[in-house]
């Protein structure tokens, strides 16, 4: 990165049980940057995602060490009275799941205009017009009448949009947005990331994408950090990473997108699946599955090294 992260994580461990769930994660994104956070689920790309804004569920999670470092301060040490103050309005989330993280006895007008009364000196009247601009440019239909049904009286999608909306409402520094398009068809995706991306160019927002298309990926991200067994194993720009791939693993994952198999062919997949915390082998959690095994590989954690480009693997890509 050219200039000071807007958020900087250091070597960040949580644990569950006495179990790493993530390790040795560190990560930096600048202001107006975009980063990919790829990997199987089970990776641990949620989990780094709720640490950020203190979201775990403490205990039975527990912070083991580690820092998160946003503009200069560690939000590990902030209380619950300045995570009231950071959460919707600095940094912002998209969860993945919009039914569960919205409020099925309040209307939509209700729980967006409820972020703005929150964070900004503004009249319910202005709360309420700005929730509808939010809605028209997250494409919601009719978006003033919108504004008064509840979660259940819309679409998957819509509910998707509407939980996009509030994230964006305070216009925030950060936006994490974990799987933001789950619910939605291809056409609406693609306005929903064009959206976001515009947002982030205009503003300098900053943008943490976890998501398991590695085609938005290569198509909106500047960096990519790819996650396994509860590590970062490769981050590099999204450039080159695509073109050339180190670990092992982020090479087996770039195999099985389909624009890179012959039409008509079986994609490959990975063998075997992601340890769970707790039985996570020795040395590097992918050498079970790995087909470039070497002596090091269930005996050591490698190290992440290299400049720019970085990988975890004892045997990287030539």
């Amino acid at each position: 990165m050219s200039q000071q992260p807007l958020l900087d994580i250091e070597d960040l461990k949580i644990t569950v049980g006495g179990n790493a769930v993530i390790e040795d994660v560190s990560l930096g994104i600048a202001p107006g940057e975009m980063v990919g956070l790829v990997g199987e689920s089970g990776c641990g790309k949620s989990v780094t995602a709720l640490s950020i804004m203190r979201l775990l569920a403490e205990p039975p999670m527990r912070v083991a060490g580690g820092r998160i470092l946003f503009e200069n301060e560690d939000v590990l040490e902030y209380s619950e009275r300045a995570l009231e103050k950071l959460r919707g309005d600095r940094i912002s989330m998209i969860f993945q799941e919009p039914m569960t993280s919205l409020n099925p006895v309040f209307t939509i007008g209700e729980q967006i205009a409820e972020t703005l009364l929150l964070h900004r000196e503004i009249s319910s009247s202005a709360a309420e017009a700005r929730a509808v601009e939010l809605l028209e440019r997250v494409g919601i239909p009719g978006p003033s009448a919108a504004l008064r049904r509840y979660p259940h009286q819309l679409s998957g999608g819509q509910r998707q949009r509407v939980m996009i909306a509030m994230a964006l409402a305070c216009e925030p520094k950060l936006l994490i947005a974990d799987e933001p398009t789950t619910a939605l068809d291809v056409t609406v995706q693609a306005q929903i990331l064009d959206l976001i991306d515009d947002l982030r160019r205009e503003t300098g927002m900053a943008v943490l994408l976890i998501t398991h298309d590695l085609g938005v990926v290569s198509q909106y991200c500047d960096r990519v950090a790819v996650m396994y067994g509860g590590r970062i194993v490769e981050t590099a720009s999204a450039e080159d990473l695509f073109g050339h791939p180190r670990h092992r693993y982020t090479e087996a994952l770039l195999r099985t997108i389909p624009a890179s198999n012959p039409p008509g062919t079986d994609l490959p997949a990975i063998p075997g699946a992601v340890p769970p915390p707790g039985r996570r082998p020795s040395g590097c959690a992918f050498h079970p599955r790995c087909h470039a095994v070497v002596e090091e590989c269930p005996r050591l954690v490698p190290d992440l090294v290299g400049g720019t480009h970085r990988a975890r693997c004892w045997n990287p890509v030539a």
